[in-house]
């Protein structure tokens, strides 16, 4: 992509790295653009089937906004399109695991938060730290889905961060582990994931994300709709035979 944000491609992974380090990964209108770029490329590529989003360096996974670009630029209301949110603004239906190995604070929580996965190392900390600048979080609204209403309350109206072990407990974060083992871990469950059959992946990441907005009932019809591409397709075929010949499936994605 460009400095600011490396696009490396791991087989049918593909690692995209806030590369700030020394500005603790925040994000500036360079590093925006080229998320932006990143996303549709993980997306329309048809070799890549999972996502791993990284921040440079030990210290800091990424620390929001660029503070200094914004009082520079006097931004009142961002725009729809100031920064790629998954499910937001921009769509990516193939799984994406956060990799955090420091601390993810405001804008860096967001991109925590987006991701499907999150692993964590035991240093990592997490804040939504608006209150102290007194900027806005309305992107915060989906996280009432994710961790109970009062403590986000407590994380929003104090700022104050947490540590990764109790965003663990909180169900924010999937796996806690030592610094030097995060992207170790991360490789993992992307290959984990790659092991099931790629539309399995698309509707069940489809499936959630609708479940959360809709009554129980209608979840159940939608997700019939959602799967039905799954049922019929030639990978629904191959697993079962694959199970039945003792060997690896061939998926093909269709």
């Amino acid at each position: 992509m460009t400095d600011e944000v490396l696009y490396q491609i791991e087989d049918q992974i593909a690692v995209i790295t806030l590369n700030r380090a020394d500005k603790r990964n925040a994000l500036n209108a360079a590093m925006r653009a080229a998320l932006w770029e990143a996303w549709r490329s993980f997306e329309s590529d048809e070799r890549l089937r999972v996502a791993i989003l990284t921040g440079a360096g030990g210290k800091a996974f990424c620390a929001g906004i660029d503070l200094i670009e914004f009082a520079e630029t006097k931004l009142g209301v961002p725009p729809l399109n100031f920064l790629p949110v998954i499910g937001q603004n921009i769509k990516v239906t193939k799984p994406v695991i956060a990799a955090v190995n420091g601390f993810a604070y405001a804008g860096g929580w967001r991109l925590a938060q987006m991701c499907d996965l999150c692993v964590a190392s035991e240093t990592a900390r997490f804040a939504i730290t608006e209150a102290r600048v007194g900027r806005g979080v309305p992107w915060a609204a989906p996280l009432v889905h994710m961790i109970p209403p009062r403590v986000m309350l407590e994380l929003l109206m104090t700022g104050n961060p947490i540590s990764a072990q109790r965003a663990y407990e909180l169900g924010f974060v999937n796996h806690v582990v030592p610094a030097d083992q995060v992207m170790e871990k991360a490789r993992a469950l992307a290959n984990d994931i790659l092991a099931g059959a790629p539309l399995f992946m698309k509707a069940a990441k489809e499936m959630v994300c609708m479940a959360t907005e809709i009554g129980s009932t209608e979840a159940l019809r939608a997700a019939d709709r959602i799967f039905e591409t799954v049922y019929r397709s030639e990978d629904a075929i191959e697993g079962p035979l694959a199970f039945r010949e003792k060997r690896k499936p061939n998926w093909h994605g269709r």
